[in-house]
């Protein structure tokens, strides 16, 4: 199928319309796609996206965009036909050709004639021009995210990555830099962050719910995805028919085909994926930096738990974020753990509830106050003060964040000239940026002091190639 696709014109408005409007009493502010900025699309026009990474997560993604009306996808790229989830979390069937049919199938209501292009290697869409979308949906593997996001950006297109961000703290520098420069609009997806509970949590830190903060653990129970391999595949497997296994190496040098790499099970090894805390830094180090307004950490210190192979990340670490104080709030250490690790159950928790014990949830986020103790589960859940005496007496503030509309809405919405989808680039390529320290300094095995203005690891020369990553030719940012 071709790879030239038309979208309906966008109506134009014209200077002179503008002040007429202006003229005639409205007083409203006036939304960025008529004043020019940069590929707006109209609110009255679809938003035409091109889904890039075909595997569970991408499938999920596009379940979510199918629901909203004014969005289409139309062109879907993966290296693979297919693959078959049915082993992993994901379930069912992934890959650029089931994928690509169940948005057809969705189309079929209102557009029998509606067809998907499929594409294998969304360089040669980009190369062609990508004529005919407004937009980017990445959900590749870690390794590809900064490549699409600035190939996608610098082509005019908006763009929504999963998470991390990037697979290098570089690459989350130059990201912020091509989205701060081209205008787009964007969204990490850490969907947690449009939740109106994780706002709660935001405004409830805010306003003293339980003092002044010094202290935040944030657990989940993820482990490897290979738990018994003891270290990177030595034999290589036939390539399944209808992948290729080149195209998705990516940036990174080839290595032979195992079933342990792909599909889903990629996380495990460090020159692909980020492991647990690359996969859940972002959701649950969020409330933190946001409520707290934290910027970088000066001293990040990670543990493993076990020995972890060379090349592999652990079952599991416990890790240290130190923050500076700032102004008149003191310092913060955030402390992680994964692998089912999690900090013991504060007293507070325990006081006035007539004696029926209580226990930290199996996934969640711990907010250490002089006052009490605040407990959320996961990716922005649910905030609970303890102990009760302080929740009864605590007068919740009035809402002072907006709310969200949900994650994909506010994304689209942004592209339609409204506000800013509030886990834009810049936002999410700090938070990609602490989860990534965190990364580097289980690479390493190290203390990693950080030095934020110099993008530099202390003393410590070795950790540059980690910070800068390398790239095979033809993949070069």
């Amino acid at each position: 199928m071709t790879m030239t696709l038309q979208r309906p014109k966008s109506r134009r408005y014209s200077r002179r319309r503008v002040i007429q409007a202006g003229a005639a009493g409205a007083a409203a502010i006036v939304p960025r796609y008529v004043l020019g900025g940069r590929n707006h699309v109209a609110p009255s026009d679809r938003v035409h996206v091109a889904l890039i990474g075909a595997g569970g997560r991408g499938r999920q993604n596009a379940m979510e965009l199918l629901k909203l009306p004014d969005v289409r996808i139309t062109v879907v790229a993966d290296p693979a036909e297919r693959w078959d989830l049915g082993k992993y979390y994901y379930k069912g069937k992934a890959g650029r050709l089931a994928v690509s049919r169940m948005i057809e199938s969705h189309a079929a209501a209102h557009d029998r004639d509606f067809r998907v292009t499929s594409c294998i290697d969304y360089r040669r869409f980009f190369d062609r021009g990508a004529s005919g979308i407004d937009a980017v949906l990445c959900a590749t593997p870690d390794h590809l995210h900064a490549h699409v996001a600035v190939t996608a950006m610098r082509a005019g297109k908006h763009v929504y990555c999963e998470k991390p961000l990037t697979h290098n703290i570089a690459e989350a520098r130059l990201v912020a830099k091509v989205a701060r420069e081209t205008g787009v609009a964007t969204q990490l997806g850490n969907q947690g962050h449009s939740r109106d509970t994780m706002r709660q949590t935001v405004e409830w830190i805010r306003a003293g719910a339980i003092g002044a903060v010094r202290e935040v653990h944030a657990w989940v129970p993820a482990t490897r995805w290979n738990p018994t391999l003891l270290g990177p595949p030595t034999r290589s497997q036939p390539v399944p028919s209808g992948l290729e296994w080149d195209l998705w190496c990516g940036p990174r040098q080839p290595v032979g085909y195992h079933e342990a790499y792909a599909p889903v099970a990629w996380r495990d090894f460090w020159q692909f994926g980020c492991g647990a805390m690359g996969d859940f830094g972002c959701h649950d180090l969020d409330s933190s930096m946001w409520s707290l307004e934290l910027d970088l950490p000066e001293r990040i210190e990670m543990f493993p738990a076990g020995r972890p192979a060379r090349g592999m990340f652990p079952h599991g670490e416990i890790g240290y974020f130190d923050f500076a104080a700032r102004g008149d709030r003191p310092p913060v250490r955030i402390h992680w753990y994964s692998g089912g690790l999690r900090p013991r159950c504060p007293d507070a928790l325990n006081e006035g509830n007539d004696g029926k014990p209580q226990r930290l949830p199996r996934r969640g986020v711990l907010f250490v106050g002089e006052k009490g103790v605040m407990v959320c589960g996961g990716a922005g859940g649910t905030p609970t003060i303890y102990p009760e005496s302080l929740r009864r007496s605590f007068q919740p503030p009035p809402p002072s964040l907006p709310r969200s509309k949900g994650h994909h809405r506010d994304w689209i919405d942004a592209i339609k000239g409204g506000p800013p989808a509030s886990s834009h680039f810049e936002y999410g390529a700090k938070l990609t940026e602490v989860t990534l320290l965190g990364v580097l300094a289980l690479q390493l095995g190290d203390v990693v002091h950080w030095d934020g203005v110099a993008m530099k690891a202390r003393g410590l020369d070795r950790a540059d190639r980690l910070i800068h990553g390398s790239y095979r030719k033809g993949w070069r940012l």
